[in-house]
């Protein structure tokens, strides 16, 4: 089984949800289930159909945690970089557009690109690993090739 690399803040996080489902929701849930059965027929009981579909949920979520925890490992993150690594804050220059873009290079469990954690992962984080600033790197993405500069590495 191959570890994927997070941060120690990411563990803190996919942990943090883990224990607010078992210690908070999952009881909600029991008791929102208990109260829907003293209802009586259950057959037409919505609120019971939907405590059972929400208690699904969150047990399929609680199983997802637990997997991604487990395959996990903690990768400290120390800079100055002089490459593309994990954990480092890399600028990318989209050379067609002169869009410029800021994301850290992150594990598959914690990227979120919307809020600037790219997965070494990705396409994109695939071929940024190892480039120093300056480099032009080319990306196969669905949009088609994509050329980026990078600009700063921290």
């Amino acid at each position: 089984m191959e570890l994927s690399p997070i941060t120690r803040e990411g563990m803190a996080k996919l942990q943090k949800e883990l224990d607010r489902l078992i210690k908070e929701e999952r009881p909600r849930i029991i008791k929102a289930i208990e109260e829907a059965r003293a209802h009586g027929d259950l057959s037409e009981n919505a609120e019971y159909h939907a405590a059972k579909e929400r208690q699904s949920f969150v047990e399929g979520r609680i199983g997802e945690l637990q997997t991604q925890l487990s395959t996990c490992q903690v990768e400290e993150v120390a800079g100055p970089y002089s490459r593309c690594v994990f954990g480092a804050t890399v600028t990318l220059e989209n050379v067609d557009t002169g869009d410029e873009k800021t994301y850290m290079l992150v594990g598959p469990y914690e990227s979120a690109p919307e809020n600037g954690l790219l997965s070494v992962a990705t396409p994109i984080g695939r071929a940024l690993l190892g480039r120093e600033e300056g480099d032009e790197v080319r990306v196969n993405t669905p949009k088609g090739p994509q050329d980026y500069v990078i600009v700063t590495i921290k």
